[in-house]
């Protein structure tokens, strides 16, 4: 069964830093599109960042700049480095694998101001 595990989130303070990390099992990780989503309360979810199997990135306009999406396919691990955190940076943060969705339960981040 497909399962994603999100760690590393937590409560920082405004302009500091967050790693998250997501551990994917049971798919084919190398050849898997990955991504970050995140749900601020009262709102939608909302693309992140992504990377193809190939290493292409994308990012969302909000965090252009300060968020650094990579991979490791040896540990079948995706990871969001967030730099110069903002308030409107609190949400859940999802993984997502291209094609299979959201299997986890996501990672809480709650930047103070």
């Amino acid at each position: 069964q497909v399962k994603l595990v999100e760690s590393g989130g937590g409560l920082v303070q405004a302009g500091g830093s967050l790693r998250l990390s997501c551990e994917a099992s049971e798919i084919r990780f190398s050849s898997i599109a990955m991504g970050w989503y995140r749900q601020a309360p009262g709102k939608q979810r909302e693309f992140v960042a992504s990377i193809t199997s190939i290493g292409s990135l994308n990012y969302a306009d909000s965090v252009k700049g300060r968020f650094i999406i990579s991979r490791d396919n040896a540990k079948n691990t995706v990871s969001l480095q967030m730099n110069s955190l903002k308030p409107e940076d609190t949400a859940v943060y999802y993984c997502n694998a291209a094609g299979l969705g959201f299997r986890g339960q996501g990672t809480q981040v709650i930047v103070s101001s």
